[in-house]
């Protein structure tokens, strides 16, 4: 079995590339970013892919589905830090190639998604299954971002990394992580093009600032 590791988080992919190292019949390759992707799909149809969406250069929802579709064989395994529910619904009842989990999953389930999408099953990890299952709380009106949340939306709209964001902020890289994952979590978001978009609807940074 061939696996595409699209994860750009080093010490994620090491973990994975070490429990994948114990099982037999299967080979793992890192694409580092979309182009390398497609051209493993391309190369290997029925590949399962082992991705990172929040961090890889995907620009939204509707690009990962394409993709699931134009390599309609392939099986894909989303393992991420923080992913929305609206997200993970959508995903779920687009098709049955994708499955969840998360990356605080404890060892156990970890290896149990790997195995489940090396023989083409989805497999949806406990965290988020008990997202689904629990009843929606009433949204507030509007998102409530902090001050401090709100410059660095900025700065990940205008293409920052976070260790460029806190070195601009004198913060520590875990501080800026922090934010992001709770700005990410406020606005239902899921990577840094869609964070771009509200910023953008918001009036935050405008497209000339955006494409200089």
């Amino acid at each position: 079995m061939n696996i595409l590791l699209a994860d750009n988080q080093d010490i994620s992919r090491a973990g994975l590339m070490y429990l994948l190292g114990s099982m037999a019949e299967v080979n793992y390759k890192y694409v580092e970013d979309k182009a390398e992707l497609i051209q493993g799909l391309r190369e290997v149809p029925d590949s399962v892919v082992v991705l990172d969406y929040t961090l890889f250069d995907l620009n939204d929802v509707e690009e990962l589905l394409i993709l699931g579709q134009r390599f309609h064989e392939s099986s894909w395994l989303l393992f991420s830090e923080d992913l929305s529910v609206d997200f993970a619904r959508k995903v779920m009842a687009s098709s049955n190639q994708f499955g969840i989990l998360m990356k605080d999953s404890p060892l156990s389930e970890i290896n149990e998604a790997l195995f489940f999408a090396i023989h083409h099953r989805r497999f949806i990890c406990q965290h988020i299954t008990e997202l689904l299952l629990a009843q929606e709380p009433a949204h507030e009106e509007g998102v409530k971002l902090t001050k401090t949340e709100t410059e660095i939306l900025r700065d990940i709209a205008l293409g920052l990394t976070t260790r460029e964001i806190a070195d601009k902020r004198f913060s520590s890289f875990h501080t800026v992580n922090t934010h992001r994952k709770n700005i990410f979590r406020k606005l239902g978001v899921n990577n840094a093009r869609e964070v771009t978009k509200y910023a953008l609807r918001a009036g935050l940074i405008d497209s000339a600032e955006y494409y200089i």
